[in-house]
């Protein structure tokens, strides 16, 4: 065998792994999804959204205070760490590329992205429940915002470095401000790749239940303001998952397929912009 047909075979058997490999984990997310879906899927009815939770042994009531409570933690903590995200990449990309402020700024961030959530709970705990004296959506939304402020800061700056430096001194050289540049030619390149981090990083904490036992805890009532404890999808599908009734277990397969259904949905229409922009 020749050096040129063994490199031939060996690369065709590196495609058929790594095809193998794909077609085995698409077929496990389908799996999952589809398992989810056919047990989550009879549980979403009317007043599954606009009901409060039942006792148990009722077959009645819903997690309405648990979907707005995590629509306005989310929100919360999206309108939190992604200015912060987006200007700390900005300016490790553009600024701090080769400083050591820079390093270390990177360092950390790279900490934060693999810290286990319910350390970042804990400490959200420990700074904000324990000194306020109660449980809050506020530290909730607090605790998922630094979960999501490094991954939306890690994927700006990998964004923005690449865009060409030819932009910018193409910028530069017409007399256009740095600060023009900025929103007007550097953000508009690396728009697609930003947005992606940023629902990414959304993703990630619409299923987080560890740091929002330590902060926000539950409720099954409908909260007032953020300054006390609140209903969210994820600690409630906990709780209900693991509890010995029946009724509640559906209710938490409907939970679940409630999240799964949101994410795979804001991550397909972000897409679907993202591509009809690019067309344009």
């Amino acid at each position: 065998m020749t050096r040129m047909q063994r490199r031939t075979m060996i690369n065709r058997i590196i495609l058929i792994l790594s095809g193998l490999a794909g077609v085995i984990g698409l077929a496990m997310l389908l799996w999952i999804v589809g398992d989810v879906a056919i047990k989550g899927a009879p549980a979403l009815n009317w007043s599954f959204f606009t009901e409060l939770p039942a006792p148990p042994g009722m077959d009645e009531g819903g997690l309405a205070n648990a979907i707005v409570g995590t629509l306005i933690m989310t929100l919360a903590a999206t309108l939190m760490a992604v200015p912060f995200g987006v200007f700390a990449g900005t300016w490790l990309s553009e600024f701090g590329r080769d400083s050591r402020l820079g390093e270390s700024v990177r360092y950390v961030s790279d900490i934060l992205v693999s810290a286990p959530s319910i350390v970042i709970g804990m400490f959200v705990y420990i700074v904000m429940v324990k000194t306020m004296g109660h449980f809050s959506g506020w530290a909730g939304a607090v605790a998922l915002a630094i979960i999501m402020l490094p991954v939306v800061s890690r994927t700006t700056e990998e964004m923005l470095k690449l865009v060409p430096h030819e932009l910018r001194e193409a910028a530069l050289a017409l007399g256009a401000p740095y600060w023009k540049i900025m929103p007007q030619v550097i953000y508009r390149a690396a728009i697609s790749g930003m947005i992606t981090g940023i629902m990414l990083a959304v993703a990630r904490v619409a299923g987080e239940t560890a740091p929002l036992l330590f902060t926000a805890l539950n409720s099954p009532y409908w909260a007032h303001s953020m300054n006390e404890p609140m209903g969210n999808l994820t600690v409630t599908l906990f709780n209900y998952a693991m509890s010995p009734y029946d009724d509640w277990h559906e209710k938490a397969w409907g939970a679940a397929f409630l999240i799964t259904l949101a994410v795979l949905s804001v991550t397909i229409i972000t897409r679907l912009m993202l591509r009809k922009r690019s067309k344009h």
